[in-house]
């Protein structure tokens, strides 16, 4: 019986040859790190995004605060019939 683990599904198995072995571990970890720094730029890209959304909203509440109440406080001034009709 061989001491080393089984490969994870979908991973081909390592060789015997502890060369080969380093030189597949050193693919391994360049692809790895390559993954990393994709998912880096993602969360960056999106850390990004949800700021500029945060600041949409706020911006967007500001628009909406007490002062656009009309004087009854049912709604907004923009909801009043003109004085004419």
């Amino acid at each position: 019986m061989s001491t080393e683990p089984a490969p994870a599904p979908g991973e081909p198995a390592l060789p015997n040859d502890p060369t080969t072995r380093i030189d597949e571990l050193e693919i391994r970890l360049s692809w790895m790190e390559d993954l990393l720094d994709t998912l880096n730029a993602v969360v960056a890209r999106q850390t990004e995004q949800i700021e500029v959304l945060g600041r949409e909203l706020m911006r967007l509440k500001d628009r909406s605060t007490p002062d656009t109440v009309n004087q009854t406080g049912t709604g907004l001034v923009t909801d009043e019939r003109p004085p004419h009709y």
